[in-house]
């Protein structure tokens, strides 16, 4: 009897189980038995040839099975099999200032840390992919440890629905860009430190040429086209790549492409996961959600690690793989390495192309909640439509009529082409989404996304309504 770790992105497949006891001699088995019992998450785990997709991941114990007898890994009484899927310098002449050498001292008593280690991080330039969930710890305790210089990419501007995480920004950011706005949070932590800001999409065309000036890459994305850019990019430059990720309870975080002091290279994200799974499968957390406090746990993991590469204190996660089930409050950690096999990185692609879906989604047209009201009561005719799962349209509802995202295509003949149809969800990404598809494969030209989602009308409109 073997038991089999299932992971959030795939538990809708599994009557939303996260474990499941399966008689099983080996990892094959068990692989039959979940397809069997679960036939939807048969097209999740295996392909067309009915071999194991190259975006999931099989680990016994903490052994990924491709490092042992792959499918054919014999499974002893009690074993723990985990389905993990992909889901987006030296020391030199420094001087410190008496206010620094107060402000670290903390740091510089440990006896194992000290003077040298604090001047590795002044020393030390640190590049920060994103400044939001992820990003904003990252920041926040890399400037409070004396990292000397930190680089800033990001191109988005602060909005409400990021306060409920992003811990860097307050209500007087909103509507800032957050490049500048995490400056000015950062330079008032720690005045001693240089910052600098990126305001502008990172890309094939400008990757390179923004990481070749740092020594650690921190990937704080939230998509798979920019974390397979940050990984080749790094992976080219030869820079340590700390990368973690986040969606709803789950977290990952490891160390990619890190050399340690024997010179060994260690894996890159593509030996973890050589290609992206498909469009839809693992949402954004502005589609499937995130607890607020999880991107604080992983990406303070992250500042962790970084501090750790700068340093050389401490053994880092290079060649090891960290999950964390808030929930459950479980964490594993697996043991990865680099395959013979990894494709060959020589030069940055059309990343985009590659994933299957846009780092940077096209914008739609838009209304507002109180625009919204303002057709109601003037009586204009228009047709409303909810995107979300019924058993949100259970706990609240503004008399929409009910097409849940997965069924859209399929009944995009029972959307009016004539009048304005306004599409909403719970806070505005699956209803845009939604407006994509049928803008892309019907021609619609009269969708408007309801900005904010449902959230908002209940904010503006109607808050005797349940908000959840």
């Amino acid at each position: 009897m073997a038991t089999v770790l299932i992971p959030t992105p795939l538990r809708k497949f599994t009557n939303n189980s996260s474990t499941l006891n399966i008689p099983a001699v080996n990892v094959q088995e068990v692989v039959n038995d979940l397809t069997l019992n679960f036939p939807e998450l048969k097209k999740h785990l295996l392909d067309d040839s009915g071999r194991l997709r190259s975006f999931i991941n099989i680990f016994v114990g903490e052994d990924d099975i491709r490092n042992l007898q792959q499918e054919q890994t014999v499974l002893k009484e009690g074993t723990v099999v985990s389905i993990i899927p992909a889901i987006a310098g030296g020391v030199g002449d420094t001087v410190f200032s008496k206010e620094e050498l107060a402000r670290y001292n903390r740091h510089i008593i440990i006896p194992d840390f000290g003077i040298e280690a604090q001047k590795k991080l002044k020393e030390a330039k640190v590049l920060v992919i994103g400044s939001g969930g992820l990003g904003s710890p990252i920041l926040l305790y890399l400037a409070a440890a004396g990292v000397g210089t930190i680089g800033i990419i990001d191109f988005d501007v602060v909005d409400d629905s990021n306060l409920q995480r992003q811990v860097l920004f307050g209500v007087d950011s909103v509507g800032v860009p957050k490049v500048i706005a995490a400056k000015k949070r950062i330079k008032e932590l720690n005045p001693h430190i240089e910052i600098n800001v990126y305001n502008l999409q990172l890309t094939s065309k400008n990757a390179l040429e923004i990481f070749k000036d740092y020594d650690v890459i921190a990937d704080g994305t939230d998509n798979f086209p920019t974390r397979y850019l940050v990984n080749d990019a790094s992976v080219l430059l030869g820079k340590p790549n700390v990368y973690a990720s986040i969606f709803q309870f789950d977290g990952q975080v490891s160390v990619f492409n890190y050399r340690n002091e024997k010179g060994e290279l260690g894996p890159n994200y593509r030996d973890l996961y050589p290609t992206p799974p498909p469009p839809g499968l693992v949402p954004s957390c502005a589609e499937g959600g995130v607890l607020g406090v999880l991107p604080g746990i992983i990406g303070s993991l992250q500042a962790l690690e970084v501090i750790k590469i700068i340093t050389g204190v401490g053994e880092t996660l290079s060649g090891r793989f960290f999950t964390f089930d808030a929930l459950t409050f479980e964490t594993r950690t697996f043991k990865i390495k680099r395959h013979a096999d990894t494709p060959l990185i020589t030069a940055l692609i059309d990343y985009e192309q590659f994933c299957g879906v846009k780092a940077v989604e096209r914008p739609v047209k838009e209304i507002t909640a109180k625009e919204l009201y303002d057709l109601q009561v003037r009586g204009e005719k228009f047709q409303l439509i909810d995107v979300r799962e019924p058993h949100e349209y259970e706990i609240v509802n503004i008399g929409a009529a009910l097409i849940p995202l997965a069924a859209v295509i399929a009944n995009a003949e029972s959307i009016d082409r004539k009048k304005k149809v306004i599409v909403h969800c719970k806070m505005g990404g699956r209803s845009a989404k939604a407006i994509r598809e049928l803008e892309d494969k019907f021609g619609f030209e009269n969708l408007y996304n309801l900005k904010g989602g449902i959230l908002a009308y209940i904010d503006e409109v109607s808050p005797e309504l349940t908000r959840y």
